[in-house]
């Protein structure tokens, strides 16, 4: 077998089969990247192996076994972590198993190698209050705090996920009568979101204070940093998480970790909470099964009470406190003593 068949199949996986067949998305190819980067890193320092003679027959089960503990062990990654590298790995060896029928039984063992299960903590939404505290932080009277301050309203409105609002461009919001902006999300879905009046104002003046109405800017990010360039995700959790610190600092309250995500999960669940259908949650979020987004159904507390309280000839009665019946505490007390 040649050795440099492996680096030939990879390429054309990521530079060809994923992006071309596939149509997958950037972000999922950059991980997929990230993935097989740290793979070969390992077999380089971990195993002594030389990276420019590896070939298809050294993409074991065991190899890859020893890897995937490595990044718990020594990197220290989470168990998602650890399974969306499998998944990177395993999408790569379906990919070739066609090709190299000879080896079919190899990629088949790797195949097998059995995913973690994670126990997955549920996601606290932040009250309507704690959502307007952060939205109020930004310093408005600054050009960069109208900025910051649009972002986190429009974070909220849309419930947009951290790249997909990195990767929007001017052209893709409309402020006309209905307002609303363009997602590309998972898959290269694209879904419509309308925006609220606030924010569309919001958006409007800050479109007006940076020149951005114009045509020939409608493929300027919508959000820039001080490069004008889009923003990264940890550029937007950086500026999320500021203002959630100084929020909490000023109004002397305890805010648990505020990121991205719990912003989006807050916005479905007060959506739903205002009595819509999760059809419409899950067109919001940009699901692709309503099963996804029944978690918010199974979550929402307040509803759950509600729907209690309309059964109002419920046969519960109150029972007397056992406490204030002094003749059953004595009774209690003798027979302990006969005992």
């Amino acid at each position: 077998m040649k050795t440099k068949d492996f680096a030939h199949y990879l390429t054309d996986f990521l530079g060809h089969y994923l992006p071309e067949l596939r149509n997958v998305s950037e972000n999922t190819i950059s991980s997929y990247c990230d993935t097989f980067r740290l793979f070969l890193g390992y077999c380089r320092d971990c195993e002594g192996m030389k990276i420019e003679r590896f070939s298809l027959k050294d993409l074991t089960p065991e190899l890859v076994e020893r890897f995937l503990g490595w990044l718990e062990t020594e990197r220290k990654n989470s168990v998602s972590t650890r399974n969306q590298r499998l998944a990177a790995i395993n999408s790569f060896a379906k990919y070739v198993q066609p090709q190299e029928p000879a080896m079919l039984l190899n990629f088949q063992r790797v195949l097998d190698i059995p995913i973690k299960k994670t126990v997955k903590k549920p996601i606290k939404p932040l009250s309507k209050e704690a959502v307007a505290t952060i939205l109020r932080e930004p310093d408005t009277s600054t050009k960069q705090g109208r900025r910051d301050a649009v972002i986190l309203c429009f974070l909220y409105d849309t419930a947009a996920r951290v790249q997909e609002l990195c990767d929007l461009k001017v052209g893709d919001v409309r402020i006309q009568n209905p307002a609303s902006v363009r997602i590309l999300g998972k898959g290269r879905k694209m879904r419509t979101v309308p925006l609220m009046p606030s924010t569309v104002q919001n958006l409007k003046n800050y479109l007006t204070e940076n020149h951005l109405l114009v045509p020939e800017k409608s493929h300027f990010p919508l959000f820039a940093n001080r490069d004008g360039n889009h923003f990264t995700p940890a550029g937007l959790r950086y500026i999320l998480r500021k203002y959630v610190e100084s929020a909490s600092d000023r109004e002397g309250i305890l805010l648990e970790r505020v990121t991205p995500h719990v912003i989006r999960h807050t916005k479905a669940m007060h959506t739903y909470e205002a009595g819509n259908n999760l059809i419409y949650v899950r067109d919001l979020l940009g699901h692709e099964d309503i099963k996804t987004t029944g978690v918010y159904a199974q979550a929402s507390l307040k509803m759950k009470r509600q729907a209690l309280e309309q059964v109002s000839d419920s046969p519960v009665q109150e029972i007397p406190s056992w406490v204030q019946n002094r003749d059953m505490l004595e009774w209690l007390k003798s027979f302990g003593a006969k005992k």
